[in-house]
């Protein structure tokens, strides 16, 4: 794989160690490799480009997850969550290019500077949001110029000095940029380097204004990245069950918790959160299905605004979106294995053959 054209589409699942989710609580070991070998071939076998590998402070390592995924799956693509900050440049372009080359060019990186201070605490990072930006900055910098550089280079920064820095191992092809962050400081490296920009489940404004945002502060470095949605389609066979089925889901995730202990959510310190509680202050659905009572019970906390309907009718939702300039659909389900299967089953293939009716339509 390599970096998309521009108007490809792209469907991206997401893959966990583990089965968890708001509505089920984490249990066992943390790494169950049955299940993640299940979770990543139901995401192959439904026709999705790529997964993500998230990356938290207290979970298993992202990059070796990576790794077993492909082990178990043929052609599909890896979107791996890696933080800046822990890792010098040098040494994650090195393991990046590395697996990129073990598996015929499957990789992409999910860059993240990190949005909440008392998570990162927990890895002994206590910069400011906007010097973890800046890092960022130079992160990519110098990672980029591993990937090509033909001969050893230097690089002076505020947060990184590399001398003769050089790596033997190249990625197959170009290994996309997938980066998130709505901050001013965020907007600045996602104008300089972001591949794909990724946006959380907004309202069509709001998505629409952000991208518009983007694509200004992109402009100057002669860059035009795609977008990416993130957003957790609740699906069943008429629009009436599956409002049932979302109701349902706000009502265990509340129960979740409540027996966890858990009190209101925390006021949340990432501006893409803000975002998403701003759109649920405003009532629990808005355009034609997209619903945020789930985002405002956990506080926004990640990928918590769903689409909700029929296949059909989520397909048309995403079709929206679509319009507005959004190519990549990153979806995942609050049953994670059974609705990455009815996903791959029903949903993907309803937004393909929706899409190609208007492009035919289109045509003539």
């Amino acid at each position: 794989m390599s970096l998309l054209p521009p108007d490809a589409v792209e469907f991206i699942g997401f893959v966990a160690p583990r089965h968890t989710s708001e509505i089920h609580p984490a249990a066992g070991p943390a790494i169950d490799r049955d299940y993640l070998k299940l979770l990543a071939q139901a995401h192959e076998w439904g026709g999705f480009d790529r997964v993500l590998v998230a990356f938290h402070a207290t979970t298993p390592d992202a990059l070796l997850l990576a790794g077993q995924v492909a082990a178990v799956t043929e052609r599909l693509g890896l979107m791996i969550a890696h933080r800046t900050g822990f890792t010098a440049p040098t040494v994650a372009a090195r393991q990046f290019a590395t697996l990129d080359q073990l598996t015929g060019g499957r990789v992409a990186i999910h860059v993240i500077s990190g949005g909440d201070d008392r998570e990162l605490a927990q890895d002994g990072d206590h910069l400011t949001k906007d010097a973890r930006y800046a890092r960022t900055r130079e992160f990519l910098d110098i990672v980029r110029q591993s990937w090509t550089a033909a001969e050893p280079f230097d690089y002076a920064g505020d947060h990184y000095r590399v001398e003769r820095g050089f790596s033997e191992v190249k990625p197959v092809n170009a290994i996309p940029v997938y980066f998130g962050g709505a901050s001013p400081a965020a907007l600045a490296v996602a104008g300089r380097h972001a591949d794909t920009y990724a946006l959380w489940g907004e309202t069509h404004a709001q998505v629409a204004e952000l991208i518009g945002r983007v694509r200004a502060a992109a402009a100057p470095h002669g860059r035009a990245p795609r977008f990416s949605l993130s957003v957790r389609p609740i699906l069943a066979e008429t629009e009436a069950r599956a409002w049932e089925r979302a109701e349902d889901i706000l009502a265990r995730t509340r129960a979740v918790r409540a027996a966890r202990g858990l009190g209101p959510a925390a006021t949340p310190q990432n501006e893409g959160s803000r975002r998403l509680l701003a759109a649920a202050a405003a009532g629990p659905r808005h355009d034609k299905r997209l619903f945020t009572a789930i985002a405002a019970e956990t506080g926004a906390a990640g990928n918590s605004t769903a689409l909700v309907g029929t296949p059909e009718q989520v397909a048309d939702a995403l079709l929206d979106y679509h319009d507005l300039g959004v190519r990549t659909f990153l979806i995942r389900g609050f049953d994670p294995l059974e609705d990455a299967l009815q996903y791959g089953r029903a949903l993907l293939p309803a937004f393909r053959d929706a899409l190609g009716r208007r492009g035919a339509a289109e045509a003539a």
